[in-house]
C-alpha cells in the first residue's frame, strides 16, 4: 500500500465508510449514464475517486449478495442460499443466519465498527435474545437499524413482494385455513340455531372471515419484521417510515463525532430504493420519474449529508469511501400501472433474473482523496466480494486462512499500479449456476455463457410481471444446450447471442468455460442450505418490545439529520 508522508502511523490504515444502496439500479445514476434523474453528490464520489464499470453482485436478491459482500465467498460457501424458491430471508423471525464477516477481521485490527441501516442476515437461532445471526454477533460494535428489510406490506395497501412472489403461499394458505374454520363453524352454529343451512349464508361469513383474516396479516407482517434495533434492543415497533431516514442520519453523525479520533469502518446500508418507496416531503414530486425518481433524488440526498459530515470534521482525507448498490433495479415493481422499481440502463434483466446483466452490474465508486486517482474509471470486471480484502489489506490485517475467499484485492487496479479483474465469476441464481463469466485481459473479450435463463412472462416481455422476482428453476425458466453464449465487450446488453456459426471460437469458448466450472465445484464444501431450513416465520424468535404478541414501542428521537 502507498505511503503518504505526514501522516501518523494509523492513519496509513483509513478509515473505510461503506455506503449501499438496495435496488438501485446501474442506469439510475449520472455518472452511469443517466440524464433525466439528479444524483451530484454520487456523481461527485466518482469525479474524485474510481469508477468501476463492470462491478458485479454475487446474487441477484438481497440476502445472498449480502452476504457474499460481507464474507467475500460466494454465497452457496456459506449457505445463505436456497433450493426451493427462498430466495432471501423471508421473515425477521426465521432462523437462518450468516458466518463470519469483513466487520470481524477489522475490528480485530482495531478498528471501531458500525452498521447503520439495513441487515436482512438473521437474527436469531432458537429463541428470541439469542441474537446468534445478529450485527453484534459478527463484528460490530454498533448497530441501529432494521434487522430485516423493506418490504411493501410496512406500508399496508402498497405494493407487496409477500404477495407477488415470495410470501403469496402464506396469504393463500391462511385464507385456506379461515375458509375451512369458517364452513366448520357455519355448520355447527346452523345445527346449534336450527337455521337453515344456506350456500349464501355461507359464503357472505367467508368472504367476511377471509377480509378479517387478510387485515390480521397486515397488522402482524409489519409489527413481524418492519421495526428498528438499537444493538439488541428493539427500540420502535412497527417503525414510522416518514422519519426513519433523519434518524439513520442522526445516527451516522453521532457514530462520527464519538470516533472522529478512532480508526472507524462504517456500513451504512441505506433503506433506498426498495419499495415501498416511502419519500419525505421536501423531495415528493421532485422528479422527472415518479415516485421511484424521487426516491433516488432523496437518496443521493443522504449519500451528500453523510459526505458533508465527513468534510465537517475533517475526515475527508483520511476515509475510503465505497458506494455501491446490492443488486439490479427491480423491474417487476409496478403497481397500477406505476414504475416502482430502477432502470438498469442497456442491461438486460435486473433483480432476480439469475445472471443477465441488469440483476447483477452495479454501480461501483471508491474515493480515497491524495491516495486514489480523481476520475480513474476501472471497466474490468470487479465484485462486491473484493471489498473483503481490499478492506482488510487497508487495516493491515490478513485474509484467514481456514476458508476459500473469491473476493481479490482491487488496490492494484485502483491505484492504476497493476493488472486485476477476475478472470472467472460464477453467477449463481439461488444454488444453481446459471451463468459463467469469462474475462480474456490479453484480448479484452468479456465471454459471458448462460446456461439457465428465466423464461419471461408473459412472452415477450423483458421481466416476470406479476410473479414477484423471476424463478431460478422449474418451468419458469429455460435451460439452454448449448449455452448461450455473448461477448460483452461488443454486446453488453446481451442482445446478440453467438454460435458456432457466427463465432468460430465459440467450441473453445465453452469448453474453457467448463473447465473452470469444474475447478471452481472441487472447491466449494455441501453445507446446509439455511434458505431450505426453517426460513419460515418462528413466534418464538421475534423479536418484540414487549410481551409478544403485544410488541409496540416509540423511543421517537427529534432533530434535523
Amino acid at each position: 500500500m502507498p505511503e503518504v508522508k505526514g501522516w501518523d502511523a494509523w492513519r496509513s490504515r483509513p478509515n473505510i465508510l461503506l455506503l449501499m444502496a438496495d435496488d438501485l439500479g446501474i442506469g439510475d445514476v449520472g455518472c452511469y449514464g443517466n440524464t433525466t434523474l439528479r444524483t451530484p453528490n454520487i456523481d461527485r464520489l466518482a469525479e474524485e475517486g474510481v469508477r468501476l464499470t463492470q462491478h458485479l453482485s454475487a446474487a441477484s436478491v438481497c440476502t445472498p449478495s449480502r452476504a457474499a459482500f460481507l464474507t467475500g465467498r460466494y454465497p452457496l460457501r456459506s449457505g445463505l442460499v436456497s433450493s426451493q424458491g427462498r430466495r432471501v430471508l423471508q421473515w425477521s423471525a426465521a432462523s437462518g443466519g450468516l458466518p463470519s464477516t469483513l466487520a470481524e477481521l477489522l475490528q480485530d485490527q482495531g478498528y471501531v465498527t458500525g452498521l447503520i441501516g439495513k441487515w436482512h442476515l438473521g437474527v436469531n437461532c432458537v429463541r428470541a435474545g439469542d441474537h446468534c445471526h445478529h450485527p453484534l454477533r459478527h463484528g460490530f460494535h454498533h448497530f441501529f437499524g432494521m434487522p430485516f428489510s423493506m418490504m411493501g406490506d410496512c406500508v399496508p395497501g402498497s405494493l407487496s413482494e409477500r404477495r407477488a412472489g415470495l410470501q403469496h403461499q402464506l396469504h393463500l394458505g391462511a385464507q385456506a385455513l379461515a375458509l375451512a374454520a369458517l364452513t366448520l363453524a357455519t355448520a355447527k352454529l346452523t345445527r346449534l340455531l336450527r337455521l337453515p343451512w344456506t350456500p349464501v349464508a355461507c359464503a357472505a361469513g367467508a368472504a367476511g372471515l377471509l377480509l378479517l383474516c387478510s387485515r390480521a396479516l397486515d397488522v402482524l407482517v409489519v409489527h413481524a419484521d418492519c421495526y428498528l434495533m438499537r444493538d439488541h434492543r428493539v427500540v420502535e415497533q412497527p417503525m414510522d417510515l416518514h422519519r426513519t431516514s433523519g434518524r439513520l442520519l442522526r445516527e451516522a453523525d453521532a457514530f462520527l463525532q464519538s470516533h472522529q479520533r478512532d480508526p472507524f469502518l462504517l456500513f451504512v446500508s441505506f433503506l433506498h430504493v426498495h419499495t415501498p418507496l416511502v419519500t419525505t416531503d421536501r423531495f415528493r414530486g421532485r422528479s422527472a420519474h415518479g415516485l421511484y425518481g424521487d426516491h433516488v433524488e432523496e437518496l443521493d440526498w443522504m449519500v451528500g449529508r453523510i459526505l458533508d459530515m465527513l468534510d465537517a470534521r475533517g475526515l475527508t482525507r483520511d476515509t475510503v469511501v465505497y458506494f455501491a448498490s446490492d443488486h439490479g433495479g427491480s423491474l417487476e415493481a409496478q403497481l397500477d400501472g406505476q414504475q416502482l422499481g430502477g432502470w438498469n440502463g442497456i442491461f438486460r434483466g435486473g433483480k432476480g433474473m439469475g445472471g443477465w446483466e441488469g440483476g447483477i452490474r452495479v454501480p461501483g465508486i471508491f474515493r480515497w482523496p491524495g491516495v486514489l486517482p480523481a476520475g480513474r474509471v476501472v471497466s474490468a470486471p470487479t465484485s462486491l466480494m473484493d471489498v473483503l480484502p481490499t478492506a482488510v489489506r487497508l487495516a493491515g490485517g490478513h485474509l484467514p486462512q481456514d476458508r476459500v475467499i473469491d473476493g481479490q484485492d482491487l488496490l492494484p487496479l485502483l491505484l492504476g499500479t497493476g493488472q486485476g479483474g477476475h478472470e472467472f465469476l460464477m453467477h449463481y441464481c439461488e444454488n444453481l449456476l446459471h451463468a459463467v463469466r469469462w474475462y480474456q485481459a490479453e484480448t479484452g473479450a468479456v465471454w459471458k455463457v448462460h446456461y439457465v435463463t428465466p423464461r419471461f412472462h408473459p412472452p415477450g416481455a423483458g421481466a416476470c410481471y406479476g410473479r414477484g422476482v423471476c424463478p431460478c428453476s422449474g418451468p419458469g425458466v429455460i435451460e439452454h444446450d448449448p449455452p448461450l453464449l455473448f461477448n460483452l465487450a461488443s454486446d453488453p446488453g446481451e442482445t446478440r447471442p453467438l454460435s458456432v456459426h457466427t463465432e468460430p471460437r465459440f467450441p473453445e469458448v465453452v469448453a474453457r468455460v467448463r473447465r473452470a466450472v469444474e475447478e471452481h465445484r472441487r472447491t466449494v464444501s455441501p453445507v446446509a442450505l439455511q434458505l431450505d431450513a426453517g426460513n419460515v416465520w418462528k413466534p418464538w424468535l421475534q423479536p418484540c418490545c414487549g410481551r409478544f404478541p403485544l410488541c409496540w414501542c416509540d423511543d421517537h428521537e427529534t432533530g434535523e439529520p
